[in-house]
C-alpha cells in the first residue's frame, strides 16, 4: 500500500493536546503507525551527559499516531483525507480529496 503520509509532509493534528497545530513531518515509523512532527507533543526530558550531547532538560518531540494526523490541503491549509490517483504516463500520485489538487508531483 502506498503511504498516505511522508516525510516532509505538512501535517495538522486532529485531536488531543496539539489540537489544531500544524507542523512538517521530520520522520515516520511505520512498524509503529506513529510520526515525529516538528512542534507538536513536545515534551521536557531531564538528559544526562554524555560524551556526545550535554546534560540538562531538553525540548523533543515524541512520535505522535498517524490517526491523530491528516495532510493539509495545498490550497487552504485546512485538513484534508488523501486519494491516488493514477496519471496517463502511469504514476500514481496523492490527491487532495477536499479540493482536488495534487500533493505531490
Amino acid at each position: 500500500m502506498a503511504a498516505k503520509l511522508k516525510k516532509g509532509d505538512t501535517v495538522v493534528v486532529l485531536t488531543g493536546r496539539d489540537k489544531g497545530k500544524t507542523g512538517e513531518i521530520l520522520q515516520v515509523i511505520p512498524a509503529d503507525n506513529k510520526a515525529v512532527v516538528r512542534g507538536v507533543n513536545v515534551v521536557r526530558r531531564h538528559q544526562r551527559q554524555s560524551a556526545q550531547q550535554e546534560g540538562g532538560i531538553i525540548s523533543k518531540e515524541l512520535p505522535v499516531h498517524l490517526s491523530n494526523l491528516a495532510i493539509a490541503d495545498p490550497k487552504d491549509g485546512k485538513a484534508t483525507r488523501v486519494g491516488f490517483q493514477v496519471k496517463e504516463d502511469g504514476t500514481k500520485v496523492r490527491v487532495a480529496k477536499r479540493s482536488g489538487d495534487l500533493i505531490d508531483g
